[in-house]
């Protein structure tokens, strides 16, 4: 398998997600995942193997799209229709692709496994990020 392939168009909040607005520092898609940069405030791209400890744990996922310096929406936690085909009732974990999602059975060596969330749909996520900081 390989990540989920997501239409950002199709990325929405459900009733009840928890969301953030902040800055982008770097250029951002919706629908992938993102970590808070401590020194500078702005959101970059997640990604499972960087060497950077910050960056293999997001803060949750873009729901819009934005270049650095624009604003961006964030869900932390709670359901997100996240524009992608889901297996329901399949966990979901950061990609060593810098904000791509992957099913566990694509969890690497080499990554360090975060969950994202559980599918409760083909279309929906619904966001519980737990890192386990232990590279596999």
């Amino acid at each position: 398998m390989s990540d989920i392939s997501i239409t950002a168009t199709s990325v929405v909040a459900g009733a009840g997600a928890r969301v953030e607005h902040g800055t982008a520092g770097t250029t951002i898609t919706a629908g992938q995942w993102v970590y808070k940069d401590a020194a500078t405030g702005r959101y970059l791209l997640a990604d499972s193997n960087s060497a950077t400890a910050a960056a293999r744990v997001p803060r949750g996922i873009a729901l819009n799209g934005g270049a650095n310096g624009q604003p961006v929406a964030i869900a932390l936690s709670g359901p997100v229709t996240i524009g992608g085909t889901l297996t329901a009732g399949v966990g979901y974990y950061l990609s060593d692709t810098p904000g791509g999602t992957c099913p566990v059975a694509d969890v690497g060596s080499g990554e360090y496994a975060t969950f994202l969330g559980m599918a409760t749909s083909t279309t929906v996520l619904n966001i519980d990020i737990q890192a386990s900081g232990v590279a596999l």
